[in-house]
């Protein structure tokens, strides 16, 4: 991961930031506690976070502004694998190499701890002590954020994954699902720290708007297609658990070969849409080359 410049140090920065939200926090339910920092601390590549400093840092946004947005960002993403992990979704019993939360406590505490995660993220927005960032736009990070998570993105996509299992599904619908089901999320890390800016040109978010689209898409490409070419060893959970599950990936639809070609076309796509851009958008184009080349 070396080809993403800063991210052991956003790494670094979003894990102390993050554990000092869950320090902070009174202790009701040690056990429900315990569970919230396993699922939100024992790993992960927190490419999300390391989306909203990058992008923000490009646009000029305050450091300390852009914590609360990693945050709130990395809660929800880390509430969703609790919960895709559960038998009633995804029935996965590695994380990251390590057992899934459900396994580590039980099912009931794992499920509390996801909702806990998810309410923390909003809580983090709506309390942090932002220093450009006025209460207007704190409310559009709170607007973006919520409909990046809920019906009308991640969860409607994960319910629409859900309902496209033992189904053959044309490649717009599966298109349309991972637009919402990993897509939404990802594009909000971009788009968030734009809402920061004043007078930022409308051109300029159309065009990152374009390029979170697209590397959301590819995003979610790379992962159906490394289920695939790579191993447990590697991935941290059972390689092609998707195929078993009879998921609609894109190496389902399309073929492996079919998959890696549509990969190359979103890659390319994904670059074309930063050319455009006055900034410095050199990390974000070297995002894009970590998708395509990452094996877990």
């Amino acid at each position: 991961m070396a080809i993403l410049a800063n991210l052991e140090s956003y790494q670094q920065r979003i894990d102390d930031f993050l554990t000092l939200q869950l320090e902070q926090l009174s202790v009701n339910d040690p056990k429900l506690l315990a569970a919230m920092n396993y699922g939100l601390l024992i790993g992960g590549k927190r490419m999300r976070p390391y989306l909203v400093y990058t992008t923000g840092e490009m646009l000029g946004v305050d450091l300390q502004d852009l914590d609360a947005i990693a945050a709130s960002v990395e809660c929800i993403h880390a509430y969703s694998l609790l919960h895709d992990d559960l038998p009633a979704m995804d029935d996965d019993d590695l994380r990251r190499g390590q057992p899934t939360c459900h396994r580590k406590f039980d099912e009931a505490t794992a499920i509390l701890a996801g909702d806990s995660l998810q309410t923390l993220a909003f809580d983090i927005l709506a309390n942090h002590k932002f220093i450009g960032v006025r209460a207007k736009q704190q409310i559009k990070l709170l607007q973006m954020l919520s409909r990046a998570s809920g019906y009308q993105g991640m969860c409607g996509g994960q319910a629409m994954d859900l309902a496209a299992t033992d189904t053959s599904v044309t490649l717009a619908h599966l298109e349309q699902i991972h637009r919402l089901k990993t897509g939404a999320l990802l594009e909000s890390a971009i788009l968030m720290p734009t809402l920061c800016v004043d007078d930022i040109d409308p051109e300029h978010v159309a065009l990152l708007t374009q390029y979170s689209a697209t590397t959301g898409l590819l995003y979610q490409v790379h992962d159906d297609i490394i289920d695939i070419t790579s191993s447990e060893a590697i991935l941290g959970k059972p390689a092609g658990s998707d195929q078993q599950a009879n998921k609609s990936t894109y190496p389902a639809l399309l073929g492996l070969q079919g998959a890696q070609e549509k990969e190359r076309e979103l890659y390319a796509n994904s670059l074309h849409a930063l050319d455009a851009l006055p900034y410095n958008t050199q990390n974000l184009a070297n995002f894009s080359t970590f998708i395509v080349q990452r094996d877990h």
